[in-house]
């Protein structure tokens, strides 16, 4: 048994140190829907995610109208390993509720949402860069759908909900209940990524909860603008739906982001009409880590050293808003590019 403990703990502690990096020069923010990326944002990045939101609800069985404001806060912080992520979510709603029948008006202020976990990444289907170099000879290829984009990148969550006092939304239920979820990303362009999510939430209590995400992201050629629709699904004893939203998140920096979204539900027990608007910051502490040139692989450096490369550059003013960091994928013009470098280097790599 002893000898089981130390393999397990010597496992735990090792796999994750051939994790690929998650980090990004922008900010990689899971606004404006409630959909998990399965990605990690990079150790010492710590980023925060806060929306306000309005929603209207009206229950026909229970003669009921009700109007909620609430706040919703996301931390999110990369400790130990490039793949493992720290988060804590948390919403606190103030529900106004009137009986429409008798007239009475009562009122329920909590947490509706209050929960931390940790994400960890267990498959990154774009670790092997070779495995993605861009078609020298198709745009289309390299903007195109193939099927080999399907094959998404897998996470795994384990967390606990807290629910502190005489919790109004969550009557009866224990301090402490764990959740376990399993994220996946799938980029099926380089402008389209579909996210999921399962969750199995509150366990141990009299109303378990699954939980499924789906969500499609779109980024316009301007990457400083995207648009998304999600679909969520909410199956349980205490209460059961099917929601979608939609919205729209614009990028202000590479460390700054705000959004914006709308939705309904499909049934009337209650009907739900809901918007939000929210806004993402991050502190990037984010170091590389020094890698020994002998321990490098080929091709890790940037490639041959051109003759202007140790030309002054001129001066001037860094216009960019971060958004220019994001890779779309190579336009037609940068292919040909890449092709003549390409060809020059066949070209000079000749025997004669």
């Amino acid at each position: 048994m002893k000898r089981l403990m130390k393999m397990l703990f010597f496992g735990i502690f090792t796999i994750p140190l051939v994790g690929f990096s998650q980090y990004t020069d922008v900010i990689n923010s899971n606004r404006p829907g409630l959909s998990v990326s399965a990605y990690a944002i990079g150790t010492n990045v710590l980023q925060a995610e806060f929306g306000v939101a309005y929603e209207q609800q009206d229950h026909t069985r229970l003669a009921t109208e009700s109007n909620i404001f609430g706040a919703d806060l996301s931390l999110r912080y990369g400790i130990l390993f490039e793949t493992l992520e720290l988060n804590y979510e948390g919403t606190f709603d103030n529900q106004n509720k009137t009986y429409i029948n008798t007239g009475v008006e009562i009122k329920n202020t909590d947490f509706s949402r209050n929960r931390i976990g940790l994400k960890y990444l267990i498959y990154d289907p774009f670790k092997n860069p070779e495995n993605n170099k861009p078609n020298l000879y198709s745009w289309k290829a390299n903007y195109g759908f193939k099927l080999k984009n399907l094959i998404p990148a897998i996470s795994v969550y384990a967390g606990a909900n807290f629910v502190l006092g005489d919790n109004p939304f969550y009557s009866g239920d224990p301090i402490v209940s764990p959740r376990v979820m399993v994220a996946t990303q799938s980029r099926l362009t380089p402008r389209f990524v579909l996210i999921s999510n399962i969750a199995y939430d509150r366990l141990g209590t009299d109303f378990p909860e699954w939980n499924y995400t789906v969500s499609l992201s779109h980024a316009f050629r301007d990457p400083k603008w995207s648009v998304f629709v999600e679909n969520q699904g909410i199956k349980s004893d205490r209460y059961s739906d099917v929601l979608l939203r939609g919205g729209v998140a614009h990028l202000l920096g590479e460390n700054m982001q705000v959004d914006m979204n709308l939705g309904a539900s499909f049934k009337n027990t209650p009907s739900r009409i809901f918007a939000a608007m929210g806004f993402s910051y991050r502190i990037d502490m984010h170091r590389d880590k020094v890698k020994a040139i002998e321990d490098q692989d080929a091709g890790e450096n940037g490639g041959p050293i051109g003759k202007n490369a140790m030309k002054k550059k001129k001066k001037g003013k860094n216009k960019g808003s971060g958004a220019e960091d994001i890779d779309l994928g190579p336009t037609k013009k940068q292919l040909r590019k890449l092709k003549k470098k390409q060809k020059n280097r066949d070209d000079s790599d000749i025997d004669f």
